[in-house]
C-alpha cells in the first residue's frame, strides 16, 4: 500500500474523495478506451463483408486474405510511430489524428471501386487503429492509481471486444435488412459497403470525447508543465501529496537525451530485455489465432453447415461471450494478478485449440470449380468444433485479451513507455497480419493443420509466461525499470 492509500484508509473524508475521484478517472479512461472500440469495430467489420467483397471483386484465397488483413499494415506503421509522436505532441492530439483517419477510412472503404483502393483505405484506417492501440493503454496507465490500474487498463480490451460485438451486430443487421450482404440496401449501395461506412459514427464520437479529457500528467511533467500536471493528478487520480508524486515522475524521467526509439537499445540482441518481453508477449497474443475467429468466424460457421444469417448470429453470440469474460477478467486482475490469468488462459487455449484441430480431421473436403477447397463438418464433430471455438474465446477473453494490454501499459519505465509500447504494439500488428493473411492458405491445407499450429503457440505461451512475465500488480509506474532480469516471473536482479 502506498502512503497515499494509507492516508485514505484512515480518513473517512479522504475515502469519500477517493471514490469521487475514481469516478472521474474511470470516465477519462473510458473516453480514452473508445480508441479500443474503434480498433475492434474497424478490424472486425470485415467479417460480414469478406465473402461479398470476394465475390464483387472476384478474388482468390490469397488476395482475399490480403484484403482482410491489409488494415494491419497500417496498424503496424501507426503503432510504430504513435509513441514518438505522442512524446512530441501529446497523447490527446494523437487520439484526434486517429479519429480523423478512422473517419476517412470508413467512407473510402465503403465506396471503394476496386480491391486496390479498398486496400489503400483499409491501410489508412489501420494507421488510426495502430495509433489508438498504443495511446489508449499508455494514457490509461498514466492516469490510473496503482490500486485500480489493472481494472482500468482492462477497459481497453473491454472496448475492443465491445467494438467487435458492435461491428458484428451491425453486419448482421445490415445484411438482414438487405436480405444478404451482397444485396443493395440504401442509395444504390450494397449492404457490405454500409458495413464499412458505419465505422464513421464511432470515429466522430472518439474525436469528441478526446477533446474533453485532460492530457497525461506524466507527459505534462516531461514537458515542464508541472502546474497542469498537478491539477490533473489532484482532480482525477486522487493523489494527496501532489508535489511528492511529481518529484517521483521527474526522477523517473531523468535522462541526458529525449525519449526516442534509440532509448530502447540494449546489450542483448539490440534491445533492452524488458522490450523483448513486451514484443514476445504481443506476438504470442496473436499467434494463438484469436483474430482468425473474429475475422473469419462467419466463413468458419458456414463451413460447419450454418446459413449466412445463422453464421452471422453465431459470430455475434461469440462476441457477446468475449465481452462477458472480459468483464470477469476486469474483476479479477487486481485481485489475483496478471500471471495467474495468463497461465490459466494459455492452458485453456491449448486444450480448446487442440479439440478444434481434432474435430477438423473429420471434415469433408469439397473442391469448387475455381479449385478452392472448402471443409464441412457434420453431426457431433460440428458441435465439438462449435463448443471448442467458444471455449477458446472464453479462455482468451478472460486472460490474454485484457492482460496483455494492461501489462504493455504498465511494465515499461516512464521514460521509454510510449516508445517501447509502440514497438511492442507494432510487433503485435505484424504478427496479426501474418496470422490473418496466412489463414486462407492454411485453411486450404487443412483447418486441422491451422488449429494445431495455433495450439502449438498456445503451449509455448504457457512456458513463456511462467519464465519471463513479471507480476506488476500493485506496483507504481515510477518503480518500473528497464534493466530488470526476470526469472520464473519474479524480478530477481538488475542486468
Amino acid at each position: 500500500m502506498t502512503s497515499n492509500d494509507a492516508g485514505a484508509a484512515g480518513d473517512p473524508r479522504a475515502q469519500a474523495q477517493a471514490k469521487r475521484l475514481n469516478k472521474k478517472v474511470i470516465g477519462i479512461s473510458l473516453a480514452a478506451a473508445l480508441g479500443g472500440f474503434l480498433f475492434g469495430f474497424d478490424t472486425a467489420v470485415i467479417n460480414g463483408a469478406v465473402d461479398s467483397l470476394s465475390e464483387t471483386f472476384e478474388l482468390n484465397a490469397a488476395i482475399t486474405g490480403f484484403a482482410v488483413s491489409s488494415a494491419l499494415i497500417g496498424c503496424a506503421v501507426g503503432a510504430w510511430f504513435a509513441g514518438p509522436v505522442a512524446n512530441k505532441i501529446g497523447r490527446i492530439k494523437v487520439m484526434l489524428i486517429a479519429s480523423a483517419l478512422f473517419f476517412v477510412s470508413a467512407f473510402g472503404s465503403g465506396l471503394a471501386f476496386s480491391v486496390v483502393d479498398l486496400i489503400l483505405w483499409r491501410v489508412i484506417g489501420g494507421l488510426g487503429i495502430g495509433a489508438a492501440s498504443v495511446i489508449a493503454p499508455a494514457y490509461i496507465a498514466e492516469v490510473s492509481p496503482a490500486r485500480i490500474r489493472g481494472r482500468l487498463g482492462s477497459l481497453q480490451q473491454l472496448a475492443i471486444v465491445t467494438g467487435i460485438f458492435a461491428s458484428l451486430l451491425t453486419d448482421a443487421a445490415l445484411a438482414g435488412a438487405a436480405g444478404g450482404a451482397s444485396n443493395v440496401l440504401w442509395l444504390g449501395q450494397e449492404a457490405w459497403r454500409w458495413m464499412f461506412m458505419a465505422a464513421a459514427v464511432p470515429a466522430v464520437a472518439y474525436g469528441l470525447f478526446a477533446l474533453r479529457i485532460p492530457e497525461s500528467p506524466r507527459y505534462l511533467v516531461a514537458k515542464g508543465e508541472t502546474k497542469k500536471a498537478a491539477e490533473v493528478l489532484r482532480e482525477f487520480t486522487g493523489v494527496q501529496d501532489v508535489d511528492h508524486k511529481i518529484a517521483d515522475i521527474e526522477n523517473s524521467l531523468k535522462s541526458d537525451t529525449k525519449a526516442s526509439l534509440k532509448d530502447l537499445r540494449g546489450k542483448r540482441l539490440g534491445l533492452k530485455p524488458i522490450v523483448w518481453v513486451g514484443i514476445l508477449l504481443s506476438v504470442f497474443q496473436q499467434f494463438v489465432g484469436i483474430n482468425v475467429i473474429f475475422y473469419y468466424s462467419t466463413t468458419l460457421w458456414r463451413s460447419v453447415g450454418f446459413s449466412e444469417d445463422d453464421a452471422l448470429l453465431t459470430s455475434v453470440i461469440t462476441s457477446v461471450t468475449n465481452i462477458v469474460v472480459t468483464i470477469v477478467a476486469i474483476l479479477l486482475i487486481d485481485r489475483i494478478g496478471r500471471r495467474i490469468l495468463l497461465l490459466a488462459g494459455s492452458t485453456g487455449m491449448f486444450v480448446s485449440l487442440g479439440m478444434m484441430a481434432v474435430a477438423f480431421t473429420q471434415a469433408t473436403m469439397t473442391t469448387a470449380s475455381d479449385g478452392t477447397s472448402t471443409a464441412s463438418l457434420d453431426g457431433a464433430w460440428a458441435t465439438v468444433a462449435l463448443i471448442a471455438a467458444n471455449a477458446f474465446v472464453v479462455f482468451f477473453g478472460a486472460s490474454w485479451g485484457p492482460v496483455v494490454w494492461v501489462l504493455l501499459g504498465e511494465m515499461f519505465p516512464n521514460r521509454i513507455r510510449a516508445s517501447a509500447l509502440a514497438v511492442a504494439a507494432a510487433a503485435q500488428w505484424v504478427a496479426n497480419f501474418a496470422i490473418s493473411t496466412s489463414f486462407p492458405v492454411l485453411a486450404d491445407i487443412g483447418l486441422s493443420f491451422a488449429y494445431a499450429f495455433y495450439a502449438f503457440f498456445a503451449l509455448l505461451s504457457l512456458f513463456f509466461v511462467f519464465y519471463k512475465i513479471p507480476e506488476t500488480r500493485g506496483k507504481e509506474l515510477e518503480d518500473m525499470r528497464d534493466d530488470f532480469v526476470i526469472k520464473r516471473g519474479h524480478i530477481v536482479e538488475s542486468a
